[in-house]
């Protein structure tokens, strides 16, 4: 897996792709806990939990049918002020469950592990996309605070956080070219 500062950096980018009227503290914390949330299957290695069960590492939490089930979650919970079913509900149910999905993206493109389980539970197969690029992370702290977690970092500045912040960098320059200007269905707040 890439580390959680690449997760989250990712959750960042593409929260800055949604309009400013989004951007509440509220926003950008689930938007980063979401990106980090599949990880937290690592819990079932102490449990006993295989990392090739259904609900082990890059398993079901690491599935689109998770991302999809997190973002309805997040978004019914953590914006009730929001109408449901309107545009801009189903727009944010959408953004956090992309943010949630980029997490096993992410992990596809490693050189580690057994591959993850996108189509769980109705797939068990794990898969990595044809180019493994990015070194996968450490799950220990010692390891990853080595000459091993530098390694990592390194590989995810390069094929990462570059390629993110020239992202991010054209989308300020595409909005900018725009105006600013927002779209109607974006009018309500969030916060």
């Amino acid at each position: 897996m890439p580390s959680v500062i690449s997760h989250a950096l990712v959750a960042v980018a593409l929260g800055r792709s949604q309009p400013r009227t989004v951007w509440s503290p509220r926003f950008w914390v689930l938007s980063i806990a979401c990106a980090v949330a599949p990880d937290l299957d690592v819990v079932g290695y102490k449990l006993g939990v295989p990392y090739d069960h259904l609900f082990g590492h890059r398993g079901f939490s690491h599935s689109f049918v998770f991302a999809g089930l997190l973002g309805l979650l997040v978004v019914t919970c953590a914006f009730p002020q929001i109408g449901r079913w309107t545009p801009l509900w189903w727009r944010l149910v959408g953004y956090f469950s992309l943010v949630t999905a980029s997490h096993g993206i992410l992990d596809a493109f490693t050189n580690g592990g057994l591959g993850v389980a996108f189509f769980a539970p109705f797939d068990h197969t794990r898969y990595f996309f044809p180019w493994t690029p990015i070194k996968v992370s450490p799950l220990s702290l010692r390891t990853f605070f080595s000459s091993a977690g530098l390694a990592v970092l390194a590989s995810e500045l390069v094929w990462i956080g570059i390629p993110v912040m020239a992202a991010a960098v054209g989308l300020a320059l595409f909005r900018r070219g725009r105006g600013g200007r927002k779209s109607l269905v974006w009018k309500q707040s969030v916060e």
